[in-house]
């Protein structure tokens, strides 16, 4: 008979645990031998830290990948999606394609960012080419709107201008914290009014080769009052930032639904309003947003054997239904604030499970990590590079023959990927 997986946590949430209870899973504690540990970003950091010494055995699997923070905070995300960027136009590909005002065609997913205080200079040019502009700061290393404002005057920041020379690390080691200052979307799609954003799930089972899978049923998070640009309203956080945290403090927040809709509600509002073929495109440019910002990090990323990583998306969509990509957290919030969200995260925690330790079984980091379709629930594979690459070999292959590609061998050659390997 197979032994029991031995589980440990430092997040006491019940969609958790009544998912490792319901599979029988042993309860052991964090001194004791354990086969599976859902920590906190905190604990992760002492694990893999090279004081602690602490090497995993092969039966052995952790929620975060070491250095996580690469892609979900704030500053790093946005460093290595420039640099990316970078790279790809050095080698001359299609996907760092600009137009004639310098602007990427393909990768332009993320709003204008500079870090402070060390690119205070930078942004202040920046700043002064539209100085009637808004834009957003946030800190870089907390979450749930914590510390976030809005300004639309250098006068608000001139504080930042005597750190300027100082990197963001050092700023922040010193007490002063490093915050990014983003340009702020002040056209968002409104619905009823009101500025929401779309909080989506990606599970990484491995950056090298990238594997990642995407969760159908994310949701959509609304503001309390109705949006306005004018600038009398940038105080107003009810109006701007769509935190749940944040938003539940209000005098109109609705404790039923929690000011939140489903994708699946999403998509049917917008393809009533705008047509199915302009909402799959837009569904289709933020599965693409999502893939680029893993290839962004992957060459960066550790890829420890022991580890997967379930992603928290946010992203914004404007009036012209292009996508923004936010920002990505490393633990999305497994509270629940309605029923219909409860259902949703003990869903995710259980199809993540599925995958992570399939059949139930306990651990093995040597898995070759490809579940049968039957075990995916409600993920759907997002990117499988080694997929991808077999596709492109056997399109050389036959392109070199002579054959005739097809269509699904054209599309495939094009700027963007074929859907059959990224979705």
């Amino acid at each position: 008979m197979a032994g029991k997986v031995k589980w440990v946590t430092d997040i006491e949430k019940s969609v958790l645990i009544n998912n490792f209870e319901k599979r029988g899973w042993i309860q052991v504690s964090d001194t004791e031998d354990w086969n599976f540990y859902w920590m906190s970003v905190q604990t992760i950091r002492s694990v893999f830290s090279v004081d602690t010494g602490y090497r995993l055995s092969d039966d052995q699997m952790v929620n975060h990948f070491p250095n996580h923070y690469e892609l979900t905070r704030k500053d790093l995300m946005i460093k290595n999606i420039k640099r990316y960027r970078k790279e790809l136009e050095k080698e001359g590909s299609p996907l760092a394609e600009k137009d004639e005002n310098g602007k990427y065609l393909y990768l332009d997913f993320v709003p204008v960012t500079f870090m402070l205080p060390s690119d205070y200079n930078l942004f202040v040019e920046e700043f002064r080419k539209s100085p009637s502009s808004t834009w957003i700061m946030k800190p870089c290393g907390k979450a749930q709107g914590k510390g976030i404002f809005l300004i639309n005057k250098l006068s608000q920041i001139k504080k930042w201008s005597r750190d300027s020379r100082t990197s963001t690390f050092v700023a922040a080691s010193s007490g002063k914290e490093a915050y990014v200052i983003s340009l702020y979307i002040d056209n968002p799609l409104l619905i009823g009014g009101k500025k929401f954003d779309l909080r989506l799930y990606v599970l990484v089972t491995t950056y090298r080769p990238l594997k990642c899978y995407m969760y159908k049923l994310g949701f959509c998070r609304f503001c309390t009052v109705k949006y306005t640009p004018s600038t009398s309203e940038l105080d107003n956080m009810f109006v701007h930032l769509t935190n749940v945290a944040i938003q539940k403090h209000g005098d109109d927040y609705n404790h039923v639904h929690g000011g939140k809709w489903t994708v699946s509600n999403l998509r049917l509002y917008l393809e009533s309003t705008r047509g199915k073929e302009v909402t799959n495109r837009l569904f289709d440019q933020i599965y693409w947003i999502m893939v680029q910002s893993l290839k962004a990090v992957a060459p960066v990323m550790n890829n420890d054997k022991h580890c997967f990583e379930c992603y928290g998306y946010d992203i914004i969509i404007d009036d012209k239904l292009k996508p923004w990509l936010i920002e990505v957290n490393a633990s999305p919030s497994l509270t629940s604030s309605t029923a219909n969200d409860r259902i949703l995260k003990y869903n995710l925690m259980n199809d993540t499970l599925n995958i992570v330790t399939p059949n139930g079984e306990i651990p093995d980091c040597r898995w070759n990590r490809s579940p049968p379709k039957e075990a995916l629930g409600n993920y759907q594979v997002l990117y499988d590079e080694e997929q991808a690459q077999n596709e492109s070999a056997e399109r050389d292959l036959r392109s070199r023959s002579g054959q005739s590609l097809g269509s699904k061998g054209a599309r495939a050659n094009s700027v963007r990927p074929a859907p059959a390997t990224w979705k």
